[in-house]
């Protein structure tokens, strides 16, 4: 058994599923809040030189997972691991967000796409030498789907 100890706690607009967005691509502006436990705290050195960074969080509010879902931007049904589907077997959430400030224990950002006291499992400065993949990249069943990120919001789907 794997046993995580968040190291704080997301706080966004969204306090309920229904719709918030579904990336934090979508999420343009939306601004949190990110309160890390004190002990932690000393963990948050030079972060502020960064502008963007990756939350990795956990799904706290779905209960359950599906091996089989039908993603916000499909009709159709795919296997859980090529969708981002917030109902997963080990229900762990990945989004990049801007900072707009880092101070003592509180980190604030833009963008965020989680619900609200979202407990967080780390953090990781986005570094696009690392994280952009460039050359021949496939991505999937996504390929031909209209690009509706914006407009999709979330729904009761994946509580």
């Amino acid at each position: 058994m794997i046993e995580f100890n968040p190291i704080g706690i997301i706080y966004t607009p969204f306090k309920t599923i229904e719709n918030m967005p579904i990336q934090s691509a979508a999420a343009k502006g939306a601004a949190g809040k990110i309160i890390i436990k004190e002990e932690f705290a000393a963990g948050l050195k030079d972060l502020e030189e960064f502008s963007h960074i990756h939350l990795i969080y956990h799904f706290s509010k779905c209960a359950g997972y599906s091996l089989e879902v039908k993603p916000f931007l499909d009709d159709k049904t795919h296997g859980i691991f090529s969708t981002r589907s917030p109902k997963r077997p080990c229900a762990i959430g990945m989004s990049i967000v801007k900072i707009t400030g880092v101070s003592a224990n509180e980190i604030t950002v833009e963008n965020v796409d989680m619900l609200d006291q979202t407990p967080l499992l780390d953090i990781k400065p986005y570094i696009p030498e690392f994280d952009v993949i460039g050359g021949d990249v496939k991505i999937g069943w996504y390929q031909n789907k209209p690009k509706e990120l914006h407009e999709t919001k979330s729904d009761e789907r994946f509580k």
